[in-house]
């Protein structure tokens, strides 16, 4: 990492820790916030839902479904005595830098699992094509395991989230059907490459495992990878969303939230680095994985070995910090600067959109296998 970004990471790091969470009802005020890189509640178009066919995977869409039904995690979200011992013994020896970043990780992933479960019981009960309230219906129950359980891990730190009243003062944003299929299907495996790329360097470090939590995200692993492939199918079953002017739409949709994920864990240098890990080398290792496996359904894949990608993507976290600095410094000034670093930021972000990408014919399988 250059000299600059680890200047700029130091600047985002002190705003982190002017901006502590200490109580239940900061946690709450940091799950409230809506930013560029803070997860967002959701709303959508539920009509266009209720208009999907699923028809031409038929096939693939019920061995899933008998998948869902199975249920196979329905007994791994639960706290053993061992996770217990572990929590009284390990948090202690946390310093109050990496607390503050691992209570920001923790709180970012509750709200990013409870907004799918809010978005998905909405669609469920405002739709009645009865294969997508099936899928949905399956998808909030995962979703509202994985941030209840998240939440015990606040609560461990006397933090909990009233998620009932997160649900009514949260802001919602209206976001296209087609967008929630590509934004949602680019998450959850993402989701699974960073669970899984975290879980096997902590398999291979033990002695790096600062909480317990994390052994719980192999199993966890499952249920990102499979809700994804839900929403493969819907698009390999309407393979319109994947041709023409929608093309654009995944480039952009796969470089939000790449980007967002860069600059995110760059402003978490301690909580990799506890890890035994950079956060950089990690991010990448995840858009590889990430990109292997979004073959099976996107035509295009970025290159994210692009010398301009990768220093695009640091300038993101250099600007990031800038507009931190800016917004810090407050007053006329600092609202004329955070302008101006906003500015900037769609400007390095345009100027990646339009770089060559890797086009592919889709395969003909539909389901693909976790990259273990």
């Amino acid at each position: 990492m250059n000299a600059s970004i680890a200047n700029d990471r130091n600047t985002d790091h002190v705003a982190l820790l002017m901006d502590r969470v200490e109580s239940s009802a900061d946690a709450t005020a940091r799950a409230l916030v809506n930013t560029v890189l803070s997860p967002r509640f959701y709303t959508t178009d539920f009509e266009a839902f209720d208009r999907l066919d699923i028809e031409p995977v038929r096939a693939e869409w019920d061995a899933m479904m008998a998948e869902y039904e199975g249920d196979n995690n329905h007994d791994h979200f639960q706290r053993d005595a061992q996770f217990a011992e572990e929590v009284k013994q390990l948090m202690p020896q946390l310093s109050p830098e990496l607390r503050q970043e691992f209570l920001d990780f923790l709180i970012s992933s509750l709200t990013s699992e409870f907004s799918g479960c809010i978005l998905y019981n909405e669609i469920r009960k405002n739709i009645r094509n009865p294969d997508i309230r099936q899928l949905m219906t399956y998808m909030a129950r995962d979703e509202s395991r994985h941030a209840g359980f998240l939440n015990q891990s606040l609560k461990d730190f006397n933090l909990g989230i009233d998620l009932g009243g997160l649900k009514r003062s949260k802001k919602y944003t209206f976001f296209k059907p087609k967008y929630i299929y590509y934004a949602t299907y680019l998450s959850e495996k993402i989701g699974y490459a960073r669970y899984i790329t975290i879980f096997r360097q902590l398999e291979r470090n033990p002695d790096k495992r600062f909480h317990p939590i994390f052994r719980w995200f192999e199993r966890w692993c499952n249920d990102e990878f499979r809700h994804g492939e839900s929403f493969a199918l819907i698009m390999r079953a309407n393979p319109k969303l994947l041709t023409g002017v929608n093309r654009l739409w995944i480039r952009f949709f796969i470089l939000a939230v790449y980007a967002t994920m860069y600059v995110r864990d760059h402003n978490r240098p301690l909580l990799h680095e506890a890890m035994g890990l950079k956060s950089g080398e990690y991010d990448y290792e995840v858009f590889r994985i990430t990109s292997q496996i979004c073959r099976q359904v996107f035509p295009v894949e970025l290159d994210m070995d692009h010398p301009t990608m990768r220093r695009g993507l640091d300038t993101l976290v250099e600007i990031s910090a800038a507009h931190t600095r800016a917004k810090m410094r407050g007053g006329p000034i600092g609202l004329l600067l955070q302008g101006v670093h906003a500015a900037r930021a769609a400007l390095t972000f345009a100027r990646l959109f339009f770089l060559p990408v890797k086009s592919q014919e889709l395969p003909a399988q539909v389901r693909s296998v976790p990259v273990w």
